[in-house]
């Protein structure tokens, strides 16, 4: 089995090498402020559809498509995306550091969901899994001045609702974990493993 990793997430890379699997990497660009859904749920499942279709359309573009459908290997295609929801409310990732900062600041003392999407895509047959996992993450109060090494960092606008958890400022203030750190980080183990057991079983 070849594998494929549709994200430029160094915790999506990270996770996925934890689980033993190689990879090749290849990111979507796409626009993600076009597809709008009401609820977390759908929008993520529908980004990561979205992201696959970006990639398959690269992979016939750029002749490694040819080579997939020439090869006795299944390849898969694994495309994900993540949303932070606080007081009911959709959070991507902030995009000016005043967004970056109310985003972090809401987090003191309170909590926030993470609702992360996994799509499998077999990409000889196009046959595609999907599925979603959620995580609650509550937070001790966050200091003024780690909001603001976050944000001079830089590292907060590359994750949706800028929520950093495994970050060596923020884990300390971090209460508790609902869920799994992996699902939280963007890329939950045990719901990817069962997505792509599940595609290599089709026929």
């Amino acid at each position: 089995m070849q594998l494929i990793l549709g994200s430029s997430s160094a915790s999506r890379r990270q996770i996925l090498a934890e689980m033993g699997y190689g990879f090749t990497l290849l990111s979507a660009d796409i626009d993600e402020k076009e597809i709008r859904k009401e609820k977390p749920e759908e929008l993520v499942v529908a980004l990561a559809h979205a992201k696959a279709d970006a990639i398959m359309e690269k992979l016939r573009d750029n002749g490694m498509m040819k080579e997939i459908l020439d090869s006795q290997e299944t390849t898969l295609l694994i495309t994900a995306d993540q949303v932070v929801v606080h007081d009911g409310v959709i959070r991507e990732k902030p995009s000016t550091p005043e967004e970056a900062r109310k985003f972090i600041k809401g987090y003191s003392e309170s909590h926030a969901a993470t609702i992360g999407s996994v799509l499998v895509t077999n990409v000889k047959s196009g046959a595609r899994k999907e599925g979603w996992d959620k995580a609650e993450v509550y937070f001790h109060k966050i200091p003024d001045e780690v909001v603001e090494s976050l944000i001079e960092e830089g590292d907060v606008f590359y994750v949706a609702g800028g929520l950093l958890v495994e970050h060596p400022l923020t884990s300390p203030l971090v209460e508790a974990i609902v869920g799994t750190i992996d699902s939280v980080m963007g890329l939950p183990k045990s719901l990817t493993e069962k997505l792509i057991k599940e595609s290599l079983e089709e026929p």
